[in-house]
């Protein structure tokens, strides 16, 4: 019984390699960047308005094991913040787990020299607002 195990380990191992395929790419070029990532919610924290900023805790699932956070850009149109999450996953042929992966990440919103008034955040089909008042 043991000479089989150890048989089908050592087929297993040779099949991998033979394959071709490698659990952790060789350089940084291996990946891509994209947005294989789905938005569920963004919660606005509460607001200082002495720091200028505004903390958004957005949050979601990565496409599958491999993909990660990137990084979050965020573009000002008039009173919106649209926020885009953008990840990176090794291209080629790597083993990954099909599974959604829940993510959270926090940005900060430059709100400094803005005037009073709602604003509203937007990442995908998640949305939250939030409003500057001179009095807080």
């Amino acid at each position: 019984m043991h000479k089989i195990l150890v048989l089908i380990m050592y087929l297993l191992l040779v099949g991998g390699l033979l394959t071709g395929c490698r659990l952790i790419p060789a350089d940084k070029e291996d990946f891509e960047v994209g947005e294989n990532a789905y938005v569920y919610s963004l919660e606005v924290q509460p607001i200082d308005r002495d720091s200028g900023r505004v903390e958004v805790i957005v949050t979601g699932e990565l496409a599958d094991g491999c993909t990660s956070l990137h990084e979050i850009e965020i573009e000002q149109q008039g009173q919106e913040f649209i926020l885009t999450v953008l990840t990176r996953r090794p291209t080629g042929d790597v083993a990954c787990t099909m599974a959604l992966v829940p993510f959270e990440a926090t940005v900060e919103l430059d709100v400094e020299g803005l005037e009073d008034g709602t604003y509203e955040v937007l990442s995908q089909n998640a949305k939250t607002e939030f409003s500057l008042d001179s009095g807080q």
